[in-house]
């Protein structure tokens, strides 16, 4: 069973980081907005610990669903900086913090309307809604935990992606420029 959710969690990431790649037609903001889900699952333990319950099946379930769900706040930065960026390493910093700064009420607001409507089904309200609990509670905690974490690391992480390759393309291009100069 939970070989099976691994693979589905690993399929998960798989057709998320495709999707992505189309969209944005590349392979580097996918890759940056995918490192918001290894964050999530910080938030996943630290919820199953506090509540005192195991990584189960249901758990495992909710780890799944976050592949999905968390990487919707990167995205919304990603898109924030690429639209902002003018391919100045000096303001791209400027740019990551001022995409964390502008779009910290959107992402707030969609993380905490996710959480809030998952509360009832993490305290187990409702008939059978034990058996769903720790699906909730990883939920809410990944949730939580990437909303968090996510506002810092993943511009950062772009910034530190992004800024290495154009000054590696600016170096290749000044490079080929002189060679041309010389011929």
């Amino acid at each position: 069973s939970a070989f099976y959710m691994g693979f589905a969690f690993l399929a998960a990431l798989l057709l998320v980081y495709m999707v992505m790649a189309s969209q944005f037609e590349s392979l580097l903001e996918p890759f940056v907005i995918l490192f918001s889900v290894p964050l999530s699952v910080i938030g996943v333990a630290v919820s199953l610990f506090l509540a005192g319950k195991t990584l189960s099946l249901t758990a495992l379930i909710g780890v799944v669903m976050l592949t999905g769900i968390v990487v919707n706040n990167a995205i919304v930065l990603i898109d924030y900086l690429k639209q902002h960026w003018d391919r100045h390493w000096d303001t791209l910093i400027d740019v990551a913090v001022e995409a964390g700064q502008t779009r910290l009420r959107p992402i707030l607001m969609t993380t905490l309307t996710t959480v809030l409507a998952m509360i009832p089904l993490a305290l187990g309200i409702g008939e059978g809604s034990e058996v769903w609990a720790p699906m909730a509670l990883a939920v809410i905690g990944g949730l939580l935990s990437s909303m968090a974490l996510t506002l810092v690391v993943v511009p950062a992480w772009y910034v530190l992606i992004a800024g290495f390759l154009a000054r590696r393309r600016d170096r290749r291009a000044a490079r080929a420029a002189a060679e041309s100069a010389a011929e």
